[in-house]
C-alpha cells in the first residue's frame, strides 16, 4: 500500500514537472544570423523583387511621365537632401502627425471609456463614432479650412476627427472582451470607480485597446496627408503631402515617387518603433508571445 502511495506521489511530481518543462521559456538573446534570418532578410528581398519589377517596367512603359526610373527618382532625393529639404518634409509632416495623434490619443481614451461603461452614452454616441470611423478623413478638410482657416490648428482638427473615433472603438472593444470575472473580482477586492478601471478594466482591454492606437495612427497619417495635398499656404511650410501635390503640379513623376517612398517609410517606421514593440509587450505580458 506504501509502496502504491509512493509510485503515485512519484507519478504526479513528474507530471507536474513536465508541465513545468512545457511553461519554461527560452529567454536567451536570439543570434544575428537568426535576427537576420527571420527579420532582415526577408525585407531586403521584397525590397529587390520590387526593384527588380521596376527596372523592367521603366524601358517597356519608356515615357518618363507616367514611370520615372529609378535613377531619376534617386537623384531627386539627393537633391532634396543636398538643398536640406529631405528631413524638413519629413519633419513638417511628422511632428504635426504626432502632435495630433497625442490629442487624439488625450480625448478617446476618455470618450471611448464614458462610451463602454454608460449605457445611455453607448447608445446615443456609439453609433456616431462608428459612422465617422467610416467616413473619409479627407471630407473634413474643406469644412476645417472654412471654420479655422489656412494654419496648423485646421491640420490638428483634420487629425483629430480622423483619429478620435478609431482609438474610442478600439476601447470600447477592448473593454467588451473584458471577462466578467475579472471585474468582479476587482471590486471583491476594493477596485471600484476609478481605482477599478485603472487597475482592472484598462489592463485587461489593452489588446483592443492597442489595436485602437495603431488604427488612430493610420488615420491621423492620412488624414494629415489629405490636408497637406488639399490646404496648401506659405506659413504652413511643406510637408509630404504638399511635396507630392508639387510633383502632381509640375507632372513631375520622380518627386511624385519621392513623395510616396518618403509617405510609406514614416508609417513603416512609426509602425516598427512604436506600435510594434507595444503589441508584442503587451501580448507577452499575457503569456501570448514567448522569446525565442
Amino acid at each position: 500500500m506504501a509502496s502504491t502511495e509512493t509510485t503515485t506521489v512519484k507519478d504526479a511530481g513528474s507530471v507536474e514537472a513536465g508541465l513545468d518543462a512545457l511553461e519554461t521559456t527560452v529567454t536567451g538573446r536570439p543570434t544575428f544570423r537568426q535576427t537576420f534570418v527571420n527579420k532582415i532578410f526577408p525585407p531586403i528581398v521584397a525590397l529587390a523583387v520590387v526593384m527588380v519589377v521596376w527596372l523592367i517596367l521603366t524601358p517597356i512603359v519608356d515615357d518618363p511621365s507616367k514611370l520615372p526610373s529609378p535613377g531619376a527618382v534617386g537623384t531627386e532625393f539627393k537633391n532634396a537632401w543636398l538643398q536640406g529639404d529631405l528631413l524638413g518634409y519629413i519633419w513638417t509632416s511628422v511632428s504635426r502627425g504626432l502632435l495630433g495623434f497625442f490629442f487624439a490619443l488625450l480625448i478617446g481614451t476618455p470618450l471611448g471609456l464614458v462610451v463602454a461603461r454608460v449605457k445611455f452614452v453607448r447608445a446615443a454616441i456609439g453609433p456616431i463614432l462608428s459612422g465617422l470611423q467610416s467616413l473619409p478623413s479627407v471630407a473634413w478638410v474643406p469644412p476645417a479650412v472654412i471654420w479655422l482657416g489656412l494654419n496648423n490648428s485646421m491640420m490638428y482638427a483634420v487629425i483629430l476627427l480622423g483619429a478620435v473615433p478609431s482609438i474610442a472603438n478600439g476601447l470600447v472593444s477592448g473593454v467588451d472582451q473584458v471577462p466578467p470575472l475579472f471585474l468582479r473580482a476587482g471590486r471583491t477586492m476594493g477596485a471600484t470607480g476609478v481605482k477599478g478601471i485603472w487597475h482592472v478594466t484598462l489592463p485587461a482591454a489593452l489588446p483592443g485597446y492597442v489595436a485602437g492606437l495603431k488604427q488612430g495612427w493610420a488615420f491621423s497619417w492620412r488624414s494629415l496627408m489629405a490636408a497637406e495635398i488639399i490646404a496648401q499656404f506659405p506659413d504652413l511650410g511643406v510637408g509630404l503631402g504638399q511635396l507630392l501635390e508639387n510633383g502632381r503640379t509640375n507632372s513631375d513623376m520622380a518627386m511624385v515617387f519621392e513623395a510616396i517612398i518618403l509617405i510609406l517609410f514614416v508609417g513603416i517606421a512609426i509602425d516598427l518603433l512604436i506600435f510594434s514593440p507595444l503589441e508584442r509587450w503587451v501580448l507577452r505580458s499575457r503569456g501570448l508571445l514567448v522569446k525565442s
